[in-house]
Formats: C-alpha cells, structure tokens, sequence
C-alpha cells in the first residue's frame, strides 16, 4: 500500500536484558531510549536502576510482563532497557562547549515532536545552517531510533542531544547562560525575520496539532511566525525548522 509503513520491531541487538547488565551499560555510558520495568517488580537492583535512570534522565516505562515476555524469552528479571543510537550530553556541558569555542549559541529545542522523521530532517537542517545542540524532552518525543538516523543523514551523530527532564528548566539554564529563547507560534505578530538571531538564541518548535506548550511560551523572549501568503496555515515541523534556521544563518552570515 502507497505510503503505508511498516512499524519497526526492536531488534534484540538493542535490548539489554537484566538486572545487573542495565546497572553495568548506564554506568559504562552506553546510550539507552528507555527503560521497561513490569509492573511492581521491586529490589534493591531495580532501586539502583531507577536512581541511576534519574541521574542520566532516562525515560522508565511500566508494562505489563505480558510486554517483556513478548520481547525476549530469557530471564528479564522484570526490567529490559533498550539500547540507543545517540550519546545524550548535559545541556550545560554542551553551553560550555559552544561557548569555550569562541561560538555563538544558536540550539532548537523540539517540543512534542513525535515523528522521527521530521527529528531527523530537523537534525540534518540544523547541521547545515550551523546550529550546535538539539534539546529534546525524556518524554513525549520521538525516540531517535534508526528511522531517524536515517532522514537525518548522520546530522544526529554531528550535533549535540541533549535530553532533558524539563523543557521550562531547560530554558531557565539557557536563560542564566545569557541565551535568548524564541518560540514559533501561529498566531504571533512578529515575523520571524526580526528577531535578533545573530545573538545567543534557541528556537523552540512545537508538534503540528498542538503547538509550543503554553507554559514554555510565557517564559520565551519572543514568540514570532513565519508569514505566508494567503490564509493558508499549515507547515510541516521539519519545513519551518528549516525556514527559520536558514534565516538565522543569514542573519548570522550578514552580521
């Protein structure tokens, strides 16, 4: 069927499985999604993987074992964590970074943004127009599986993750680092091409439907759109990402 997509499995080579091997891989560093723990399930080991799962800020999950045991017949001892493509870095780590390199900040923060696809054409845009670091929520975003690997074309292994618990802490951090943050929203009237964007900045893009979160607007410095002809209002994600980063390269470019 035209357009139809299969949804990918997880392929056993992505599961870690057991107590002790999850405790072992996080604190190795190794890159993990999420964690699925069955419900109830308790014990000292299980208190170790939450406690380090809060630290690394990783996703945990309560499923059902009905969920684990249809994932793997081994002995999953009531928890499995599945194994990422991407290494997620501290947001101020990365600021550090940027800024210790004689950069000027410029970050997209996804709010929402569920098809990884557009994760991915975003990461690639962001490469391309000079953005550093992507921030991504621990919940409710796409996971960057190898879907998204792939429509980024590598972008996502050239740019900063940064996974973080709370977008509004993430922005209070971007703010105390002297980085403006900048939301598109519809129904605004400031047009994105007077923003200041060759200054510190982090543009924040919202899901399709919803929108940027109400309370991540309120704490913005601006919120701005894109104009269009017509009363037509409708862009994809990963099209006004792409819009607004090339704006910010010009203005950088010219500046």
């Amino acid at each position: 069927m035209e357009g139809y997509h299969k949804k990918p499995g997880i392929k056993k080579s992505a599961m870690i499985i057991g107590r002790q091997p999850i405790i072992e891989a996080i604190q190795s560093g190794r890159p993990i999604d999420k964690i699925l723990f069955q419900r109830n399930v308790t014990g000292d080991a299980i208190g170790t993987i939450r406690q380090l799962a809060r630290e690394q800020n990783i996703p945990i999950q309560q499923v059902p074992p009905e969920k684990l045991n249809g994932l793997t017949k081994a002995n999953h001892q009531g928890c499995i964590a599945i194994a990422g493509l991407v290494q997620y870095l501290d947001l101020q780590q990365v600021i550090d970074h940027v800024v210790g390199a004689g950069e000027t900040p410029l970050f997209v923060m996804l709010d929402g943004v569920t098809d990884v696809r557009n994760i991915g054409a975003i990461a690639r845009t962001a490469v391309c127009c000079g953005a550093q670091a992507l921030i991504i929520p621990d919940k409710g975003v796409g996971a960057l599986n190898e879907e998204a690997m792939k429509s980024s074309a590598g972008a996502l292994e050239k740019i900063h993750v940064c996974r973080v618990n709370s977008l509004m802490k993430a922005v209070d951090s971007l703010h105390l680092n002297g980085i403006k943050v900048f939301a598109a929203e519809m129904t605004a009237t400031k047009m994105v091409f007077d923003l200041p964007l060759t200054e510190p900045a982090c543009v924040i893009m919202g899901s399709e439907d919803k929108g940027v979160f109400p309370g991540l607007l309120k704490i913005c410095d601006e919120v701005f759109k894109i104009p269009m002809a017509g009363d037509f209002e409708s862009l994809n994600v990963s099209v006004a990402a792409g819009m607004i980063l090339y704006e910010s390269m010009k203005h950088r470019m010219k500046g």
